[in-house]
């Protein structure tokens, strides 16, 4: 026998984009399976509910997984007489209570039932299962601690699963100390200012146009003029001013978008759609609500926080362009507000994701865990027609049939896979982009030093002799030679090509 959510969906025909991950029953023991990101539990006799809405609702609550998509849905389907029926008979259970301050909080609709008058405050969800609000929001009506973390038009959940909890343990701020230690603060600030156009270069390479030097340019100074100093990085005006430093003054249709949007990709026949982005006149209500979770979970884990801020952001593609550099922009900006990383050191992620296969296939299939899903649910719901001219200044024949629908799943995204890898991305490129930088910077700046105990010259030309040795496999270029005539006496010129490759040949780097 079927019980808990599934029951609940199956009787009401509940189509869901992100599907329940638990499966419960009743068999003879208890079991449980977990593979694939499905978990099956069987459950022994004594755990059958009653077979109607607050039986099966009240099991869900208790041993399975909060799904906002999947309550936001079914509540329409039911309406608020099964709650009601459920809140005047048990007006003082926690489970009739938080069913009904979840119904109210969802759908906006006030049950027609009397405040609950005593007993003590429950939590809305588990803080030790979720991502929670850090100043939780008390319901006097309901006498529920809402620590939802955003609002009723946007909440993403964060399920803390045990990956997630490894993942999130990981201490960048002692990380970083770390590196300080070994290489020294004047190095790791050295490495950081080249990191910060390594970040820009990177994340153009992912929008796969690694070839525009002014736009990464411009990206680069955007990163090091904004990154954790706008106190509303998310805010209409702030967004604004990232976009143009990205894209330069005369983009078209800066600021929020006025037009509907998808992402894909163009071939010679027709545009193959990967997703499709909410309808331009939810963005605001939507971006209210990712503010809202900024707001209510500073406090929180800088990483968590950081890959819900900047998976939302893209899903809800407020722009019309600039929104994969805009979403990485806000890892690093919101670990430096957070203090997790300081002033003026920036973290390139881009660099990471991009310099693995593994990195690079799974930043696609963690954009892809609510893209293909979405797209799966909606296949049938788009298509190309008559050209229209937006008020952003957008033509388009895109349309989109399904929005009030796919509306269930915008709002209530689950971005557990999306914190697992940021963390993972944050922890990588820390450990590993960030202390070979690092080394790489030592080697140069010992380079430098024991060519200039050989020959003495300005740096600039220190870092041209240096570059092209290295380049040249240890060999003096002719050019170099005709530039430097120095370089023209075999015995010192040996002794420049030796003087350089012992920094890079040292064991104790």
């Amino acid at each position: 026998m079927l019980v808990g959510f599934k029951a609940l969906s199956k009787h009401y025909g509940i189509e869901l984009t992100q599907p329940l991950r638990v499966e419960s029953s009743i068999g003879t023991v208890r079991s449980s399976h977990d593979s694939n990101d499905r978990v099956e539990n069987k459950y022994p006799p004594s755990y059958r509910p009653n077979d109607d809405f607050s039986g099966h609702f009240e099991f869900g609550l208790k041993y399975e997984e909060i799904h906002l998509e999947f309550f936001a849905r079914l509540f329409t389907a039911t309406g608020p007489e099964p709650i009601e029926m459920w809140c005047r008979r048990e007006p003082f259970g926690q489970y009739a209570r938080r069913t009904g301050f979840l119904y109210e909080w969802l759908t906006g609709v006030t049950l027609n039932v009397p405040d609950v008058t005593n007993g003590g405050y429950v939590d809305a969800i588990s803080p030790k299962k979720y991502l929670t609000r850090t100043a939780v929001k008390r319901a006097k009506r309901w006498r529920i601690n809402d620590n939802l973390p955003g609002s009723a038009g946007f909440c993403p959940l964060v399920r803390r699963t045990p990956a997630v909890k490894t993942a999130l343990s990981f201490d960048v701020t002692a990380a970083l100390a770390d590196l300080d230690n070994i290489f020294g603060a004047d190095i790791l600030m050295r490495t950081a200012s080249w990191l910060t156009f390594k970040e820009s270069r990177a994340s153009f390479l992912i929008e796969k146009e690694a070839d525009q030097a002014d736009r990464i340019q411009r990206f680069a100074h955007v990163i090091a003029q904004y990154c954790g100093q706008i106190d509303n990085p998310l805010s209409d005006t702030s967004l604004h001013a990232l976009q143009k430093g990205i894209l330069g003054h005369d983009a078209l249709g800066l600021g929020l978008r006025r037009s509907p949007v998808f992402v894909g990709q163009a071939t010679m026949r027709e545009d193959i759609v990967h997703y499709v982005a909410p309808q331009f006149e939810d963005v605001p209500e939507f971006m209210n609500g990712l503010k809202e979770f900024e707001l209510a979970t500073r406090g929180a884990e800088p990483l968590a926080r950081a890959g819900v801020i900047a998976f939302g952001f893209v899903y809800i593609h407020p722009m019309r362009d600039g929104n994969g550099r805009i979403h990485r922009f806000l890892i690093n900006d919101t670990l430096i507000r957070d203090r997790a990383v300081p002033d003026g050191v920036i973290l390139p992620v881009s660099a990471t994701i991009t310099s693995s296969l593994n990195f690079r296939v799974g930043y696609d299939r963690t954009l892809e865990v609510f893209s293909k899903r979405l797209m799966r649910r909606y296949a049938t719901s788009y298509r190309f027609g008559e050209i229209i001219h937006y008020e952003d200044g957008t033509p388009s024949n895109f349309y989109f049939t399904d929005y009030e629908d796919a509306r269930f799943a915008w709002r209530y995204p689950d971005l557990t896979e999306h914190v697992l890898y940021t963390a993972r991305v944050i922890e990588h490129t820390v450990r590993t982009e960030m202390a070979d930088e690092a080394r790489v910077l030592v080697i140069f700046q010992k380079a430098q030093e024991r060519l200039k105990d050989v020959l003495e010259m300005p740096d600039q030309d220190a870092n041209r002799i240096i570059r092209s040795l290295k380049e040249n496999g240890w060999r003096l270029s002719g050019k170099l030679k005709k530039d430097y005539p120095q370089l023209e006496d075999i015995t010192r010129a040996q002794r420049v090509v030796d003087a350089v490759r012992s920094a890079f040949e040292d064991d104790d780097i």
